[in-house]
């Protein structure tokens, strides 16, 4: 499949476009040879765009030639293409939180690195959004070009397990090419691989009805290698345990903790109120009996999900008032932020000369 994208025209960008200002988010990790065909297009998709726009391109940490291609991207562009280095490679979540922290505009955009997502898309999701009022719309391969057995098969089934849990019914949680109204996104932080759950995240911070999907376009990997396998599958498992326990016990952790103990303290108790009826009543030894020693664990274990329950309740107390914690580290840069750094509507920080 030929990676070089359709020059644009009129009819992508959507008519009447409410004024704001677009930050296109990419992070990457070993993908050198994307980084130009990335940019090029990027610029080509957002050259007719009516607002202010930027790219913020984030290294995570690459032990390939990435940081050096998106240096040279930003040289070649010009100041409204902004590059984030991370010091290591903190994973892709961390590394998608670091250009949302970067990014100025009040509409974000991310989307990967490996051209699979095509930029192409990114002013109609954004008049969409626009449009309805949404706070996130998210993109939904339709037409995945990717393998079955080991993609698309795993990828089906964490999505409609996902939906059943979170309450945000969406076809493709895995997609990266997302809309969001900044205003909401940033009230999120990212930590671990959650990435994959941003939907689900967002509903923590706002209406499920604000959230929507859009069908987008989706190309085979061309450069490079993909960084996924069979065994992320085990990991959203336990990513998702977690987003259903955040979910629905973020703010309220003890009730949680403290339900289950008090389950396993009553059903302890009932066995040893059962057994001492035997003892006394019936005059029958329960010294020996496996049941006497199940009964005492079960009340062990209720008090220790209790106390487990309080702990996390001021766990809780620290996590609401203690925000300003970050899940990566980035490398000190002098970056302006003078109205320079943004490309305007009939800029000349289009494509550089030499690819005209």
């Amino acid at each position: 499949m030929s990676t070089s994208p359709l020059p644009p025209t009129e009819a992508q960008i959507p008519a009447g476009l409410p004024q704001h200002s677009l930050s296109v988010v990419v992070p990457m990790y070993n993908e050198a040879e994307n980084v130009e065909p990335l940019l090029e297009r990027i610029h080509l998709a957002l050259a007719l765009y009516p607002w202010p726009w930027e790219a913020v391109l984030v290294d995570d940490g690459s032990s390939d030639a990435t940081a050096a291609e998106l240096l040279r991207g930003a040289q070649r562009y010009g100041p409204h293409v902004r590059v984030v280095q991370l010091v290591r490679n903190f994973k892709q979540t961390a590394a998608m939180q670091a250009g949302i922290d970067a990014a100025r505009g009040s509409v974000i955009v991310t989307l990967d690195g490996d051209l699979q997502n095509d930029p192409v898309d990114i002013p109609r999701m954004v008049g969409r959004l626009l449009a309805e009022d949404l706070d996130l719309v998210a993109g939904w391969r339709k037409d995945r070009q990717d393998g079955l057995l080991l993609r698309k098969i795993p990828s089906r089934i964490a999505n409609r397990l996902i939906a059943r849990m979170t309450g945000v019914h969406l076809r493709d949680y895995g997609c990266s090419l997302k809309v969001f109204r900044a205003s909401a996104i940033k009230n999120v932080r990212l930590y671990g691989e959650m990435h994959r759950f941003i939907p689900a995240w967002l509903a923590t911070v706002t209406t499920p009805r604000r959230i929507a999907q859009e069908v987008v376009t989706h190309h085979a990997r061309v450069f490079g290698q993909s960084k996924y396998g069979i065994s992320r599958t085990f990991r959203v498992i336990l990513d998702l345990i977690f987003v259903y326990f955040f979910m629905r016990f973020r703010t309220r952790p003890g009730h949680f903790f403290g339900g289950i103990g008090i389950v396993l303290g009553a059903l302890g108790s009932l066995i040893l109120a059962y057994l001492s009826a035997v003892k006394f009543f019936l005059d029958e030894d329960i010294g020996t009996r496996p049941l006497l020693f199940g009964g005492f664990f079960l009340i062990i274990a209720g008090v220790q999900m209790v106390t487990s329950g309080v702990l996390a309740e001021l766990l809780a107390r620290v996590y609401y008032e203690s925000g300003a914690n970050r899940s990566y580290l980035a490398r000190e840069a002098e970056t302006p932020t003078t109205d320079a750094c943004w490309h305007l509507p009939g800029g000349a920080a289009e494509v550089p000369a030499d690819k005209a």
